[in-house]
Formats: structure tokens, C-alpha cells, sequence
């Protein structure tokens, strides 16, 4: 017993070892966070490979989650590297002549509902895109594996409900050949069906899913002003009111010199994501709790933000001075 337990590991150690090469053969695209980076084979996504994002709840059907998931990597696949840890390639069989940050995204839909300012909201310029409109599943697959055997193509999206194992296995090999990448994003159209084809295996190389998370307050600078410098000429005296008094400081509130200081703001914060990689190919399951900063990056975790409040946002109180 004892030696069946040590057997175990070292058996799907060397199935690691078989899997590795062949998911990294084009090389990767790294996501530039090191947690997210160490828990892929080589260091990133896989460039020349098929890969799977779901929704969750109302998102498996809208699918849109998954598709600003996929644009801020589409992104960084289009956009012309800046430095070799943005660009890492490994020698491979690859039938692309492009480099990195040429080509157009080929996205195949059902129905033509994408939304381009969302795009470049997440890096992604909706320029490079090319749409192809089908509306079944079967006729996008098509489409996509035509992609893959296009010139000028740097990756290409396809948005289905049904996917059938020997396609999403054509689309692999299609991918591995081409040294094209391939995105699935999954999107059901009723509850039925996505509880039949949810969990059904496919040949994806990764498989992602993407819920909303609750965004934390912006932080910003607050100013702190007479109130004749406003220009009201009904202002008087020298009351001051701090619209947001939770200021870094041991008493909550810190104004400097010239009556201005840096505190925690009301409004809509950047959104946060939990990105769940449910499978990978050499790899492990793993979870992540992230914030998306703007069209510039892509993802950043969540965990790594400093000075986050305690406090939620219905404790806080006005504070006046004066």
C-alpha cells in the first residue's frame, strides 16, 4: 500500500512532463502577475493552443465576463511587446509568419452584440477585429477552425453553447499546426443546457471561469477648500467639510498645507473579478480574486492592493471642521 502511495505522484509527475512540451510549443503569453504565471506551464498562457472561458450565473448566458476576460488578453496577444518578459517564444513548428502585436482577431458570434468601447476598455482594439456572424454552433466552429488555417490571423474567438468533443479536438490540433490561439467562450442559452454541458470534457488546453466580484471604493485626491473659493458668493465663515473622512491617518481625517488630502472616495471602483482556472494541461486547478485596471494592463490581484479599508462603505460618517 504504502508503495502504490508513492507510485502515484510520480506517475502524474511524468504525465506532466509528457503534457508540458506540447502546451508550450509556440511559447506563452504571460499575464505579467507572478502567482498567475507560476501555476501555468511555462510561465504563462499558451500561444498555439485551444482555451475554454465560462461565465457564471446570468453571465453563462450572456457571456460578457468572458468575453472582456478574453479582450485584455487578445490585448496583450496583438499588442507589440515592449520588453522580452512580455514576448516569451520557444522554438516550435509554427506556420504563422507574424510577430508579436501583428494580426487580426477573428471572432465568430451568433449574434452581433459585441461591443467595441468595452473592447478597448480592456485593451483590445476593435480595429483588429474581424466578426463573423453565424447562428448555430456548429456553423461558428466551422468558421473558427477556417480561421486557424488563415494567413494574418493572430488568434480567434468563437462564442458557443454546444461543443461536441471531436470538434473542440479539431480545434485543438488546428491550433497546434497554425500556432494560432483559439478562445472558447461559452455561452448557453437556457439552463438545460448549460447543465448538460457545463462539466462535458473537451480538448481545451486551459478551462477559466469568471464571476463579478463586489469593487472597492476609488481612492483619490479630496480637496478641502474655503468656501468663497468656490465662487458662492452666499458662502461665509470658514467652515470646511470633508465629503469623504476617511483619509490615511490615525484620527480618519489629514489635510495638508494647502487644505487638501488623499482619502478613500464614493462612486464605482474598479471592477473585481474571481478567476478560476479549472483546468490545465500540465498544471493545477487554482483561484484568484483580481482588479482590472484599465485598457493600459490587464489583471491585477486583488490581494496585492494595499491599504484597503476594513470598514465597509455604510460606516462611514461626515465629518465637519470649524
Amino acid at each position: 500500500m504504502a508503495g502504490e502511495r508513492i507510485l502515484l505522484p510520480e506517475l502524474r509527475e511524468r504525465v506532466r512532463r509528457i503534457e508540458r512540451p506540447a502546451a508550450t510549443a509556440h511559447g506563452v503569453s504571460p499575464f505579467g502577475i507572478a502567482a498567475l504565471d507560476r501555476a501555468l506551464p511555462g510561465g504563462g498562457l499558451a500561444r498555439g493552443a485551444l482555451h475554454e472561458i465560462q461565465g457564471m450565473g446570468g453571465d453563462e448566458e450572456d457571456g460578457a465576463l468572458a468575453a472582456a476576460f478574453a479582450a485584455g488578453i487578445l490585448g496583450q496577444l496583438t499588442r507589440p511587446p515592449t520588453s522580452p518578459s512580455q514576448s516569451l517564444t520557444r522554438p516550435g513548428r509554427s506556420l504563422s509568419p507574424l510577430k508579436g502585436g501583428e494580426g487580426l482577431v477573428l471572432w465568430c458570434l451568433p449574434r452581433p452584440d459585441l461591443y467595441g468601447p468595452g473592447l478597448a476598455a480592456h485593451g483590445l482594439d476593435p480595429g483588429r477585429v474581424v466578426l463573423v456572424s453565424a447562428p448555430r454552433d456548429s456553423e461558428i466552429l466551422w468558421a473558427m477552425e477556417e480561421g486557424l488555417r488563415a494567413p494574418g490571423i493572430a488568434a480567434v474567438v468563437g462564442e458557443v453553447g454546444t461543443l461536441p468533443a471531436v470538434a473542440s479536438r479539431r480545434l485543438q490540433l488546428a491550433a497546434e499546426r497554425s500556432g494560432i490561439t483559439a478562445f472558447l467562450l461559452r455561452r448557453w442559452r437556457d439552463g438545460g443546457q448549460t447543465a448538460r454541458e457545463r462539466a462535458l470534457p473537451n480538448a481545451a488546453t486551459t478551462r477559466w471561469r469568471i464571476a463579478a466580484l463586489p469593487s472597492h471604493p476609488p481612492f483619490f485626491p479630496s480637496v478641502i477648500r474655503h468656501p468663497r473659493e468656490s465662487g458662492d458668493p452666499g458662502a461665509s465663515g470658514t467652515s470646511l467639510v470633508a465629503l469623504d473622512p476617511r483619509f490615511r491617518g490615525g484620527d480618519g481625517y489629514k489635510a495638508s498645507a494647502g487644505g487638501g488630502g488623499l482619502g478613500w472616495g464614493l462612486g464605482i471602483g474598479r471592477s473585481r473579478w474571481r478567476v478560476e482556472l479549472l483546468r490545465c494541461r500540465g498544471g493545477e486547478p487554482a483561484c484568484w480574486e483580481m482588479e482590472v485596471p484599465d485598457a493600459t494592463d490587464h489583471v491585477s490581484l486583488a490581494a496585492t492592493l494595499a491599504d484597503r479599508p476594513a470598514a465597509p462603505l455604510a460606516a462611514e460618517k461626515f465629518r465637519r471642521t470649524g
